[in-house]
Formats: C-alpha cells, structure tokens, sequence
C-alpha cells in the first residue's frame, strides 16, 4: 500500500473537494438534502467569499468548467469582468504609470463573481438563492474562525489599512490590530448585502429563477452597483505609492453579465481534457500535453510521473515553451490562434525546441506563420527578477506585500453528484488586499487589471471591454463524452504548472487522486509572471526538496537554477471523479497549507 496523507475518498453519493473545510461541508450539507452539485458548487462559492477573504471575495471573478448529466458537452461560465469603458492606455499613461498597479482602485475590473454564481444557479440548480446562501449568511453574521493565512495577510497590510484605507482598517483591525489566528470573525456587512440580494429576489415573486434574476439585477444595476461606483469614484493610495481614483463605473456593471462560452479542448491519452479559451492561461496546459505527446515523452515512467530528472527536465521545457506562447498569443482576441496552437503539426515543429540543457529563453512561436511580439520590457529573454521579484525563494505560495499587492492568491471547488453532474470552478480575486473595502457592503473590489500590459499591439494590452488575459484555470476531463475528473489548483502562474503534474500522475501513470496530489511538486518561473511587477527568473525552477538531492543535482547539472522550496510547500490541487461504468465517486484534497478538504460518501 501506497501512504499518503489522506485517503482518496470513495462513494457514489457525492463528492465535494475545495480550498476550505467550511466551503466543502457547506456543499456537502447541499447534496445531502438533495440539491444537485451545482446548487453545491454556488454555497460553496458564496461561502469562499466569507470564509477565505484573502484568496477570493465578491468584487473578484470566476471560471468554471461544467458538465451536466443530461447534456454531458462541457461548457464555459465566463465569470470574468472585463476592463471598464474608461480604463484606457492613455489614462494610465497620463497618471505617470507604465505598469497597472497591483493593488487599489485602478487596477479594478468588473466584478464577475457573484453574478457568475448566480448565473450557474438559474441555469443548472434546482434550489432557492436564499437557501443557497444561507451557509454564507450564516457565517458572515455570526463569524467563523478565521484562518491563519487571512491573518497574516492583514497583518502585512496592517500599515496600509490604518494609514490609507480607513474603512479596510474598520472591518480586519477591530482593536486597532490583527485578529488573532482561529479567532471568531464576523462581516455583518457582507451578511447584510447577501440578505438584501436574497430580499431582492423574493420582491419579485414566487419563481426561483425569476427571483435569481431579480438578485442579479440588484447586483448590476441596483445597490450594489451605485455603492461600487461612488466608492470607485475616491481616490486611494495604490502599488504605486501614489493615491489614485477608479476609473468603474455603474455603467460599466450594467453594461456586463456573466456568460456561457465553448471551451478550448484537446484529445489526450483517450481523454478530452477541456479548459477556458486563450482569454485565460488555460491553454497551456492542453499544450502542454500536446508537446509531452510530440516528444513521445509519455512513453518513458521517469517522464509521465514527472517526479525523476528526465521528466521534470522535459516537462519544464516543455512548459517554458507553452508559457512563451501564452505571453504572445493569449488573450481576449476575435483572432485567437488557439487552433493551430493546439493542432498536431505545431506540437511537433515547438517540440523540436526541446533539448538536454535547461534553456532561459522566451521562445514563443509563430502559429500560421504569424510574427509573435513580446512585450518591451521582455524583449531581452535573459531579463532577471529584480530584488524582491520572482526570484530565489519563490515558492509559488500567495504572496503579499506592504502596498496590498498580491500574486497567485486563489481558491478552488470540484463537485460531483450521484447523477453524474460534474464542476471544476476556480474563483480568486477581490481579496481584503486588492482595494480598500466598500463599508456598506462589506468587500472590496478586485486588481485583475494588473494583467494587462500598457503597450499597443500586444495580444492582452489593456483595452476597455476586454477581459485580462487571467491565470484562473479549472479543468474538466472526460472519457468518450461523460465527465470523469474535475481539478484545479490556486496559485497563479503555477495553476497549470501543478495541474499538469496531477494530470500526469493520475492519468498516465495510473496513480489514485490523493497519490498524485501528495506526490513532490514543482514548477518553472522561467517566463514571464502574470502580477505586478511582471518579471522573469531565466532557467528558475522552485521544487520541493522531496524531489530528491540526486534528481536536483542532475537538474542543475542540465543548467536549472533550482530553488529548493522545502518538503510540503507547492500545489494546492482539489480533485473529484466519476468512474463512468461503475458510477463510484471518488475525490482528493491538498494536505499543504492545510485547509483544502475533501468529504464526501
């Protein structure tokens, strides 16, 4: 028997893996009085918001990936606000500011979540939004204990809220301080906004989707949306040391509503594995695995387990490869060339690229003979992480610093039902960090905008009307048509990076869920980092030192620069499945950072 640090659950009633104990039991409770898992999915969500307000929050966004029982062909939620109507190159320019900055009012897009979770819950949930969101409410009124990583996050901002973001002081430093880690923590704000969302919907009749309707509105157009725009309206200290004033307005929430969109897909190993289009970083990881098959690198254990020299060597090559295509060619383009990304032939010509050193390069490719541009500031490929930066001692962990700006912070929740509906969704942003709090409702808005670059001509410039090419990347796997895995990791750059490994582990290599969860993880920071300030660590490769002295001697021999990031420091992956022939339920949680969960029966 194989050890590891919790078991794979088993069952065939229902399954619920996420980044918080509450979130998953909240869910479970769900399924247990016969909502459906995207009834779950959304309690979960609402719950997140409350419960981890350092890793998302309702001014943030949110993916997913579903399936459902009767109609198995996975779809996008687009939960993605895009940029408001005034967030121009030239106002940013004008302010003296060739980078978004990572915190404060302008680097806000619209808030997707909420309306991303109430859209998924009109469409394919069965139940009422207030008891929906009674769990939140619940907790939001009457506290929980509060995390230690939402403590120490605030005491790092601490200086920020009690100098320049007053009402962020008056909610998270009650006595003019932190609250202590597990201490009870209450939001009767947030409480009091869920409420009145839910009194919305109950104001216009008895039907439940007219009634989600009705919240949405409220969200939107209502008062939510003339808070967010006055408070938007003030200036605020930011990343840049400067106080600068939001540029959203309630136009610009009425103006955007949650969606549904195909997704991109490839066909791996018998599977088809799908992800959001190239407006997220998802992608990569189907090219990923389209240039692991050019490289017939699957054919070797060392290289599908992903854990020996050869394999990490090859995966993290494989990888820079993706992530420089990423920078060239992702974004929220009507000319994506995400389909020769992803076909056969360009597989093969990038995977030529692939040699027996580690290469600091950023070598993106020319899919249909088009000419990749770089942003300036990457022009030189051997552009280094400055002090502070990406460099040694990036272990891919969310990371905060005394300006509120803030990298790879995220939450995840998988849910799989008896019936067979299945749910990958990723929600981040609008952390208690980004921007100073709206004291009537109880968050703050979000910093998505600091993804996109202030250049022309690039694939994700900032252009009003256009998501932010985001690092948010839920998966879904199926087997001929059915779902059969749902996964996804926070992390930021590194979300496809760890997914990548799961994928190799359980799906090539045969390992169960929490096997390939607990298995030593890595990454590679050579390209281009998606937050604030935008830097590059050549050749960087952060592993756990699990990985063992003799394959990171042999790594570093091949030119990586490894850091090593100790035992049980990367990946924060969540995983459910389905075995469709037998209908077992299955599903793992992350034992690092110690507050993913699983349950289930």
């Amino acid at each position: 028997m194989t050890f590891t640090t919790r078991p794979t659950l088993r069952g065939t009633f229902g399954m619920v893996a996420s980044t918080h104990w509450l979130a998953s039991q909240s869910a479970m409770s769900v399924l247990e009085r016969g909502g459906n898992a995207f009834d779950a999915a959304a309690c979960a969500g609402f719950v997140l918001h409350v419960v981890e307000p350092h890793l998302n929050g309702p001014g943030g966004e949110v993916p997913a990936v579903v399936a459902t029982a009767g109609d198995p062909a996975p779809r996008v939620l687009n939960g993605q606000g895009p940029a408001p109507a005034g967030a121009t190159i030239e106002h940013f320019r004008d302010l003296g500011l060739d980078l978004v900055p990572g915190s404060g009012p302008l680097a806000a897009t619209v808030p997707g979540a909420v309306d991303a979770w109430l859209l998924l819950l009109r469409d394919h949930g069965t139940w009422r939004l207030r008891d929906v969101l009674e769990p939140a409410i619940g907790y939001a009124r009457a506290g929980h204990p509060l995390v230690s990583g939402a403590v120490t996050t605030i005491a790092t901002v601490e200086r920020l809220f009690a100098e320049h973001w007053p009402t962020s002081a008056a909610l998270w430093l009650r006595d003019g301080k932190p609250p202590a880690p597990n201490a009870m923590f209450a939001n009767p704000a947030y409480a009091g906004t869920l409420e009145r969302l839910a009194a919305e919907g109950e104001a216009a009749g008895t039907g439940r989707e007219a009634q989600i309707d009705a919240a949405r509105r409220a969200w939107r157009e209502g008062f939510v949306a003339e808070e967010v725009a006055a408070f938007s309206r003030q200036a605020h200290r930011d990343a840049s040391g400067a106080d600068h004033a939001g540029v959203l307005t309630g136009d610009d929430l009425a103006s955007w509503s949650a969606s549904w969109e195909e997704p991109a897909t490839l066909e791996w190993n018998g599977l088809t594995v799908a992800k959001t289009r190239a407006w997220g970083q998802g992608p990569v990881l189907l090219q990923s695995l389209a240039l692991l098959d050019a490289l017939d690198a699957t054919a070797d254990i060392d290289s599908t387990d992903g854990s020996g020299e050869l394999g990490v060597h090859l995966t993290a090559e494989v990888l820079k490869l993706a992530l420089a295509d990423r920078e060239a060619w992702y974004g929220d383009l009507p000319d994506s060339p995400l389909p020769a990304l992803l076909s056969r032939e360009y597989a093969t010509e990038r995977a030529a690229l692939v040699g027996d050193r580690a290469s600091g390069d950023l070598r993106p490719g020319s899919p249909e003979g088009r000419t990749p541009r770089l942003p300036a500031a990457h022009a030189d490929p051997e552009r280094t992480a400055p002090a502070g930066g990406r460099g040694t001692g990036d272990t891919g962990e969310p990371t905060v610093d005394l300006t509120g700006r803030t990298r790879g912070d995220t939450c995840h929740v998988d849910v799989v039902d008896r019936w067979g509906n299945m749910i990958s969704a990723t929600p981040s942003g609008g952390w208690l960090q980004s921007s100073p709090t709206i004291p009537s409702l109880g968050f703050c808005l979000g910093s998505r905008a600091q993804m996109f670059w202030l250049e022309e001509g690039l694939s994700s410039s900032l252009v009003p009307g256009r998501r932010p090419r985001t690092t948010l990347s839920p998966t879904l796997v199926l087997a001929d048509g059915r779902p059969v895995l749902a996964c996804g990791s926070p992390g930021g750059d590194q979300q496809d990076q760890w997914q990548l490994l799961f994928l190799l582990r359980h799906l090539g290599a045969g390992q169960d869920l929490q096997q390939a969860i607990d298995a030593p993880a890595w990454h590679t920071t050579s390209f281009p980092g998606s937050f604030y300030p935008r830097t590059m660590e050549p050749r960087g490769l952060v592993v756990e030192d699990r990985l063992g002295e003799e394959a990171i001697g042999a790594l570093e021999r091949r030119g990586h620069v490894v850091t090593r990031s100790g035992p049980w420091s990367l990946g924060r992956l969540c995983a459910v499945a389905r075995d469709p022939r037998t209908g077992v339920l299955s599903a793992g949680a992350n034992p690092r950072g110690m507050q993913n969960y699983a349950v289930g029966r």
